[in-house]
């Protein structure tokens, strides 16, 4: 609503008086506060640089600063029109959709495969060769005794004693950390 009153000439003063109206119109018009508030930041900055303005009467100030603000809102919705953005939070919820992908979680996967890493090391080479082989290579029983020139059943006997030993260190790492 313009009230005539006599033309404010420093910034300040023009600030003061039409920022609260201004960014009230930008909060209408755009997605978020923040959006708005830099709007409003660009908008005087526009008038900072137009000193001259400065010096005309109060009636051409206003109709100035709400035609600035008019044009910034249409700018602002020609450049999302070709720069969409995503909101933080919606992009958090896409990455975290899944709760494997929380840090939380991903920390304690990391923990977990250190462990079992060390655990593996603890193994004899034997056993350590057939779980990389089955698991790490994904070959069959059959594959993996004709690459270490034992029997079928030996392997699996190998490879269910290594699963056997990992469980139960596994489990007494679980037990000590419970205590």
């Amino acid at each position: 609503m313009y009230r005539p009153t006599q033309a404010p000439k420093l910034p300040n003063a023009l600030y003061q008086r039409y920022a609260p109206a201004v960014l009230a119109y930008l909060m209408r018009q755009v997605h978020s506060r923040e959006d708005a508030e830099d709007l409003l930041l660009e908008i005087f900055l526009v008038i900072l640089e137009k000193e001259p303005m400065l010096e005309r009467d109060e009636r051409f100030q206003h109709s100035y600063i709400w035609a600035i603000a008019r044009h910034k809102v249409a700018d602002y919705y020609r450049h999302s029109a070709k720069h969409p953005s995503i909101s933080l939070a919606t992009v958090e919820e896409m990455i975290y959709e899944r709760d494997d992908r929380e840090p939380e979680q991903v920390a304690l996967r990391r923990e977990e495969y250190a462990q079992l890493h060390r655990l593996m090391k603890e193994l004899p080479e034997m056993q350590r060769e057939v779980l990389q082989l089955r698991f790490g290579h994904g070959l069959s029983y059959e594959e993996i005794a004709q690459v270490l020139a034992k029997s079928e059943g030996a392997v699996r006997m190998i490879l269910h004693r290594a699963l056997k030993l990992l469980r139960g260190a596994y489990n007494r790492k679980l037990a000590e950390r419970s205590k």
